[in-house]
This record gives structure tokens, C-alpha cells and sequence, in this order.
């Protein structure tokens, strides 16, 4: 089968997310203003969509086969919606709903885009996920694992392949950078 390449807005959203994704973080930090009830409130619910990233990380063969093992045999896309879950955390932990208007019109502007063109790459490249899309949702998970998914098991190699214990390291370093702003800048 031929290869799907992403075009217009989706090829240039593909590309400048993780850049843009740098520029908002200080922009983030700059409008923060949290407490420590913001930070820890934010950091649980950010630790559920690194876990979330993590286990998606630990099955994924990526461009290899179709996934359906794991988180996704709940959701189509776990490591967006892990990467929605790390942005809501990061949103409540900013206690500014600037930033909170600013994910969600990243994630609307940038990520829907990618998440469709990566969703014709994978109809284009496996047969099987026109099926797989009539039992498993794109985004908002299944309560239950679709039956029709294999069972699967968490692969750390694969996990350390993938560099997902970024998003941890990523997470940890700004939860703490919101705890120095909180000591050394709060008014």
C-alpha cells in the first residue's frame, strides 16, 4: 500500500508541535500562579496521563502494526489523550485560565489535525483499522477494553525505545519549576 503523507495545516501542525510545545511552556511559566494545593492537584492529575503515555509507550510498534493491545484497546490515541490529561494537570496547577483557553485551543488547533492525518497513514497502511475504528473510540476511552483487541503485554524495551520517561522527567522538572515561582515569586 502506498504511504499517506500528511498535507497542508496537518504536515505544519506535525512539525511544529513539539517547538511550539517549548515556546508555550515558557509562556506557561510566565503566567502561572499557583499554590501548593494548585501544584499538588495538578501534579495527581498530570501523574494519570503520564501513566497513561507510559503503559500506551510499553505496547506500540510504531509504523510496524496495528496497535490494539492495552490502552488501545480503550482509545485509538492514549498518548493524546495521556498528553490532554498532562495539560489539564499543568492547567490546574497555573491556577490562570489563559493558559487553560491556550491548551485547549493548542490541542483543537494542532493535535486534532495530526491525530486525523495519523489516522489515514494507519488506514492507508493497515487493513484492519477501519475495523478496529468501529469498536474503539478516537479519543474518549472505552470503560471496557474493546473484546476485539488482542491482549498484548507491557514491553518496557519498547517503553525505553519510545523515551516516554521523558514526559515524566518533562513533568517533574516543571512541577518543580511552579514550586520555585511559588517560594521565591509569590507576592
Amino acid at each position: 500500500m502506498a504511504s499517506v503523507q500528511p498535507s497542508g495545516w496537518s504536515r505544519i501542525a506535525r512539525r511544529i508541535r513539539v517547538p511550539l510545545g517549548f515556546v508555550f511552556a515558557v509562556l506557561y511559566f510566565w503566567l502561572a500562579k499557583p499554590t501548593w494545593i494548585s501544584i499538588g492537584v495538578g501534579a495527581a492529575v498530570a501523574a494519570v496521563g503520564v501513566g497513561i503515555r507510559a503503559a500506551a509507550a510499553g505496547h506500540v510498534r510504531k509504523n510496524r502494526e496495528l496497535t490494539t493491545t492495552g490502552p488501545y484497546g480503550y482509545t485509538r490515541n492514549p498518548l493524546y489523550l495521556g498528553s490532554m490529561i498532562i495539560a489539564l494537570g499543568f492547567g490546574i496547577a497555573s491556577r490562570n485560565w489563559w493558559v487553560a483557553v491556550a491548551i485547549v485551543v493548542l490541542f483543537l488547533a494542532i493535535y486534532l489535525p495530526v491525530i486525523r492525518s495519523e489516522e489515514e497513514f494507519l488506514r492507508s497502511e493497515f487493513p484492519g483499522f477501519d475495523e478496529y475504528c468501529t469498536h474503539v473510540p478516537r479519543l474518549i476511552p472505552r470503560v471496557r477494553a474493546a473484546r476485539e483487541t488482542a491482549k498484548g503485554s507491557f514491553s518496557k524495551e519498547l517503553y525505553l525505545r519510545h523515551r516516554e520517561y521523558n514526559a515524566t522527567i518533562g513533568a517533574i522538572t516543571m512541577l518543580a519549576a511552579l514550586a520555585v515561582k511559588l517560594v521565591f515569586y509569590s507576592r
